[in-house]
Protein backbone atom coordinates (compact mmCIF):
# COMPACT_ATOMS: atom_id res chain seq x y z
CA UNK A 1 0.00 0.00 0.00
CA UNK A 2 1.67 3.22 -1.04
CA UNK A 3 -0.03 5.14 1.54
CA UNK A 4 1.44 2.76 4.26
CA UNK A 5 5.35 3.57 3.27
CA UNK A 6 5.99 6.24 6.09
CA UNK A 7 4.28 4.14 8.60
CA UNK A 8 5.99 0.93 7.09
CA UNK A 9 9.82 2.97 7.67
CA UNK A 10 8.63 4.09 10.99
CA UNK A 11 7.95 0.83 12.29
CA UNK A 12 11.38 -0.80 10.40
CA UNK A 13 13.93 2.30 12.22
CA UNK A 14 12.21 1.48 15.59
CA UNK A 15 13.32 -1.99 14.95
CA UNK A 16 16.40 -2.34 13.15
CA UNK A 17 18.61 -1.98 16.29
CA UNK A 18 16.71 -4.52 18.38
CA UNK A 19 16.49 -6.90 15.36
CA UNK A 20 20.84 -6.37 15.15
CA UNK A 21 20.89 -6.80 18.30
CA UNK A 22 19.29 -10.46 18.49
CA UNK A 23 21.85 -13.14 19.30
CA UNK A 24 23.31 -14.47 15.69
CA UNK A 25 22.09 -11.54 13.35
CA UNK A 26 25.23 -10.36 11.61
CA UNK A 27 24.15 -7.68 9.43
CA UNK A 28 20.14 -6.68 8.85
CA UNK A 29 19.54 -4.00 5.63
CA UNK A 30 16.16 -2.73 3.88
CA UNK A 31 16.36 -2.24 0.05
CA UNK A 32 13.99 -0.64 -1.95
CA UNK A 33 12.82 -1.52 -5.43
CA UNK A 34 14.18 1.16 -7.32
CA UNK A 35 10.51 0.95 -10.07
CA UNK A 36 8.18 0.25 -6.69
CA UNK A 37 8.95 2.35 -4.69
CA UNK A 38 6.26 0.50 -2.19
CA UNK A 39 8.39 -2.36 -2.51
CA UNK A 40 10.55 -3.63 0.06
CA UNK A 41 13.08 -6.33 1.03
CA UNK A 42 14.95 -6.90 4.37
CA UNK A 43 18.20 -8.75 3.61
CA UNK A 44 19.50 -9.87 7.04
CA UNK A 45 22.67 -12.32 7.54
CA UNK A 46 21.91 -15.12 10.64
CA UNK A 47 25.21 -17.23 12.31
CA UNK A 48 22.68 -20.34 11.69
CA UNK A 49 19.12 -20.93 10.90
CA UNK A 50 18.73 -21.78 14.39
CA UNK A 51 19.73 -18.09 15.46
CA UNK A 52 17.12 -16.94 12.68
CA UNK A 53 14.49 -19.02 14.20
CA UNK A 54 14.99 -18.06 17.69
CA UNK A 55 13.85 -14.67 16.54
CA UNK A 56 11.60 -15.98 14.00
CA UNK A 57 9.84 -17.32 17.72
CA UNK A 58 10.87 -14.07 19.77
CA UNK A 59 8.16 -11.54 21.18
CA UNK A 60 10.40 -8.82 18.95
CA UNK A 61 9.63 -10.66 15.79
CA UNK A 62 6.11 -11.18 16.94
CA UNK A 63 5.57 -7.70 17.78
CA UNK A 64 7.46 -5.90 14.69
CA UNK A 65 5.17 -8.68 12.37
CA UNK A 66 2.04 -7.60 13.84
CA UNK A 67 2.70 -3.73 12.83
CA UNK A 68 3.73 -4.57 9.32
CA UNK A 69 1.87 -7.48 7.88
CA UNK A 70 -1.08 -4.87 8.21
CA UNK A 71 0.64 -2.52 6.39
CA UNK A 72 0.86 -5.23 3.01
CA UNK A 73 -0.15 -4.91 -0.27
CA UNK A 74 0.57 -8.51 -1.43
CA UNK A 75 1.23 -11.64 0.50
CA UNK A 76 5.07 -11.12 1.87
CA UNK A 77 7.37 -13.66 0.83
CA UNK A 78 10.46 -14.90 2.63
CA UNK A 79 13.36 -16.63 1.22
CA UNK A 80 16.39 -18.82 3.40
CA UNK A 81 19.26 -19.31 1.40
CA UNK A 82 22.87 -19.88 1.39
CA UNK A 83 25.61 -18.35 -0.37
CA UNK A 84 27.78 -20.52 -2.58
CA UNK A 85 29.90 -18.15 -3.55
CA UNK A 86 31.63 -15.32 -1.62
CA UNK A 87 33.20 -12.78 -4.08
Amino acid sequence: MPEKVTEFLSVFDASKQLIRNMPGCTHLELLNDINSPSIFFTYSYWNSENDLNKYRDSDLFKTVWSQTKILFDAKPEAWSVEQKVKL
